[in-house]
């Protein structure tokens, strides 16, 4: 009778897991914007201007929304005035539709006395939206100055702003902040610009990026200390981007528009801003 061998056992071999590394995501995230001044559709030929100036804005680079700074009609009332806003609007859809680039409206001077029509074809005269692209950590503002004062429910918003979030904010007139070589009469008195930044509670203010305004139909900037408490604040001055008193020639150009570029960096944001003379 064959013995049976006793089946030796093998012992198991100890394995290492290799540490499966983490992926690191990009924590930088930037964000193309445009800031188009005052187009005055209606005015000579505003209407081709415009819409020469917003097919150059967006043809390089993907934009993810667009700013109009108010006075985007003329002086028309009654159903010129819906002719004027219609085409505006006929424009700003046909050129950024296709690119889904969304846009937003402030309401201007011109435009004051026409706001029901305002209201059917832009949209609300103030609010605010999460800025596109950022995941609702910057927040667009835009506010009711047109007659050369804020509305109270402009100001009414401002003093509920809160500090969890970035702000970036568009008016029609510009502020008198420190420095500002504008025309005066383009720009609100102290009292009306103190009424605005007093408004803004305090521990807002340094998250408040950038302030575009326009209606003086030039270019201006003061990157910082543009009024106690907002030493990092950014405050611009857009040109005109249509043919009423926008002129661009060897004396000077206030035509044209602002690329914006803002970067989220591990919660941080930064913005930089150029002019774009045409």
């Amino acid at each position: 009778m064959k013995s049976v061998k006793p089946v030796q056992r093998v012992a198991k071999r100890k394995t290492t897991a290799c540490p499966i590394k983490k992926r690191r995501l990009n924590a930088i995230q930037t964000v193309n914007f445009l800031v188009m001044g005052d187009s005055h559709v209606g005015f000579g030929n505003s209407l081709s201007i415009y819409k020469r100036l917003l097919q150059q804005a967006v043809k390089s680079g993907h934009k993810s929304f667009c700013i109009f700074g108010g006075d985007n009609k003329h002086g028309s009332t009654g159903t010129q005035a819906t002719t004027d806003y219609k085409a505006f609007k006929n424009v700003a859809t046909g050129i950024l539709g296709p690119k889904h680039i969304p846009f937003k409206a402030s309401i201007g001077n011109w435009e004051d006395n026409t706001r029901a029509q305002f209201k059917q074809f832009l949209g609300d005269v103030m609010g605010k939206m999460d800025f596109p692209g950022t995941q609702g950590k910057v927040k667009y503002v835009w506010l009711d100055n047109a007659p050369g004062k804020f509305s109270f429910a402009s100001i009414d918003l401002l003093t509920k702003l809160d500090p969890n979030f970035y702000y970036i904010i568009d008016c029609h007139w510009p502020l008198k902040v420190n420095g500002i070589t504008v025309d005066p009469s383009h720009v609100l008195d102290a009292q009306e610009t103190a009424h605005f930044f007093h408004a803004i509670p305090a521990n807002v203010r340094d998250k408040v990026l950038a302030i575009f305004t326009h209606h003086a139909h030039t270019f201006y900037q003061n990157l910082s200390h543009i009024y106690p408490g907002f030493n990092g604040t950014q405050f611009y001055v857009c040109g005109c981007s249509g043919d009423y008193e926008c002129k661009c020639d060897t004396t000077g150009c206030g035509r044209g528009y602002y690329e914006g570029v803002l970067t989220l960096n591990n919660g941080k944001a930064s913005l930089k801003i150029t002019p774009v003379e045409s």
